[in-house]
């Protein structure tokens, strides 16, 4: 588990802490990467949107059983879910398309599962993926 103030400075430290553990855990570079990225539109979001003007944590947890990661965030900032917002129209022009929205998309593409739950006044976003 790992508990850093949600700010993207800090967005090296969580890659470093993620990619530590799927590299012990045999992850498959391409995997790897898309985790990467999977982790850094998730973290930068916490960072830049949970606590408004304020700052505060997010704890990262990622475990691996029977060949699937699962990694958790949370957050104590304003309860949101960003699984509700709707899927962009990607048949659309960029120019088109609204604002936003493409980053949980893609989190959503890539990973296995994502699931949302606000618990105990904590935003719990949670992502599995496949490794082996």
């Amino acid at each position: 588990m790992l508990i850093i103030e949600a700010k993207n400075d800090n967005l090296d430290a969580v890659n470093e802490f993620v990619d530590a553990f799927l590299e012990a855990h045999d992850c498959p570079m391409k995997t790897q990467m898309q985790i990467d990225l999977c982790v850094e539109e998730v973290f930068v979001n916490i960072a830049s949107y949970a606590y408004g003007d304020e700052t505060g944590d997010a704890e990262i947890h990622i475990s691996e059983e029977d060949g699937v990661v699962t990694l958790t965030f949370i957050d104590a900032g304003t309860p949101y879910d960003p699984l509700k917002k709707a899927d962009p129209d990607t048949t659309l022009s960029a120019q088109e398309r609204q604002i936003g929205g493409l980053g949980i998309f893609l989190v959503k593409k890539t990973m296995d599962a994502v699931g949302y739950r606000y618990e105990d006044g904590k935003n719990v976003l949670t992502m599995c993926k496949k490794i082996k």
